[in-house]
């Protein structure tokens, strides 16, 4: 069988399963896909967003150099795709297309062409960090252990060989595994996967969390990528580590090349908006807090600094030197949110953007510096705190508007982002309820 997979707007993975005799059948037609209702993609459970009618249909057309063996389903691969108009429009450059201004992996897949033709490359390795579940209601850890400790996964535990076959079959797929490990909250593990090109490594990471998830039911367990469950522990999120290469521009050991300070310079100055993209549910901002290993409140960037939104990682080795994003969780959609990322920060790079941010090593991160402390290092911005100014923040953003989305598709994001907060409220003030409903949906 083959999975023909997509990821919508709010990060359900979503698939058609077909028999290998019809998949095969399909690609001698002479555009192969499959029919995908328009609305679809403005939909969370039976609600849908406004600005998406009932009528219409796209045709997904499946990638062919996105084809991997399912490990959790024998017989099974999977192949991810492109949305397509079935006819031909005219762009806004007068041509006609077939482009599908909602296909988030287009949208980063022409990011990263925009970023090429300046010679600017970039690689993306993930950190995957969730929680294992015994039960959902109510909400209940498989597992209870210290942060990197043996007993996170004791020999011949169900835990363990969880963790194991995910492990497997990681490895499997074609996907570097590099460690996994118990992580610090109840039932909490990360798994790091090795660097990609960032189309490739959206991909990769998609298989990953499938794998994750599959692998855990499986065990009779449930695997949550939801921000934060336990408000007295850490909380889980998707640690994105980018590095940016030009042969226009040369690397030397402790100290950033001009097109690594132009794109964090940039990537700082549109943090606030950012946000709307890479914690995109009002769960996201439970992890937005000082002196909890989340990254802050504060817009800065330290080198191995975990309490800054942005860490500078490796500062020292030209080669292997990196910007960890710690404003990234499980709810957001990995090809929306890197093409957020890389799109600001290639405008950066472009307009040769001035970092005027001083590192914050620390020890003291910026939340415990004085205002003139902070105010000498040029940290003078807040995260957005809140899901809502996020969004406000969002919508007012020229970049995100005008150079990675689009009109089209910021409108219709905020649409869908709202119905799934809706979606998410619907138990009202019941806190237990809309745990379970968060943990269940993602």
């Amino acid at each position: 069988y083959v999975r023909i997979q997509w990821v919508d707007l709010v990060n359900n993975i979503k698939c058609r399963v077909l028999p290998l005799s019809y998949f095969l059948k399909l690609l001698e037609s002479s555009r192969p896909g499959v029919g995908v209702a328009k609305a679809s993609l403005g939909l969370v459970y039976l609600m849908v967003a406004p600005g998406f009618p009932p009528s219409g249909e796209y045709l997904y057309v499946p990638d062919l150099s996105t084809i991997r063996l399912c490990p959790y389903a024998s017989g099974e691969v999977v192949v991810l795709g492109w949305f397509n108009e079935k006819t031909p429009y005219l762009g806004i450059d007068n041509k006609l297309t077939l482009d599908v201004p909602l296909c988030s992996r287009a949208t980063l897949q022409r990011v990263v062409k925009e970023s090429s033709k300046a010679g600017v490359e970039y690689l993306v390795g993930f950190e995957s960090e969730f929680i294992l579940l015994k039960s959902t209601k109510p909400v209940v850890a498989a597992s209870n252990h210290s942060w990197s400790a043996t007993n996170g996964f004791p020999s011949n535990s169900v835990v363990a060989k969880t963790l194991k076959e995910i492990a497997d079959g990681i490895q499997s797929s074609g996907i570097e595994l590099q460690m996994y490990h118990a992580e610090a909250a109840p039932g909490q593990y990360e798994f790091v996967t090795g660097p990609l090109p960032p189309l490739e490594a959206a991909d990769a990471l998609i298989h990953t969390r499938e794998i994750i998830y599959n692998t855990a039911a499986k065990y009779g367990l449930r695997a949550t990528f939801a921000p934060r469950i336990y408000m007295d522990s850490a909380g889980s999120s998707t640690h994105t580590h980018i590095s940016v290469h030009s042969k226009n521009s040369e690397k030397v050991p402790n100290e950033l090349s001009s097109i690594e300070s132009s794109f964090l310079a940039s990537v700082l100055a549109n943090l606030p908006a950012l946000t709307a993209l890479t914690l995109p549910t009002q769960a996201s901002y439970k992890r937005v807090a000082d002196g909890v290993w989340s990254g802050g409140t504060y817009v800065n960037w330290g080198t191995e600094n975990r309490e800054a939104p942005v860490r500078l990682a490796n500062a020292t080795s030209p080669s292997s030197r990196n910007f960890e994003m710690r404003f990234v969780d499980g709810t957001a959609n990995p090809y929306v949110a890197l093409a957020g990322i890389l799109g600001v920060g290639f405008a950066g790079i472009r307009d040769k953007s001035e970092l005027k941010i001083k590192d914050c090593p620390g020890p003291k991160t910026a939340a415990q510096l004085t205002e003139n402390e902070r105010q000498a290092l040029g940290i003078t911005q807040r995260m957005s705190l809140t899901w809502e100014e996020a969004r406000q923040n969002l919508h007012k953003n020229t970049i995100l508007r005008d150079f990675v989305l689009g009109n089209e598709c910021m409108a219709k994001y905020l649409a869908v982002n709202q119905t799934l907060a809706d979606a998410l409220d619907l138990d009202g003030n019941d806190e237990v309820a809309a745990l379970t409903r968060l943990v269940e949906f993602y």
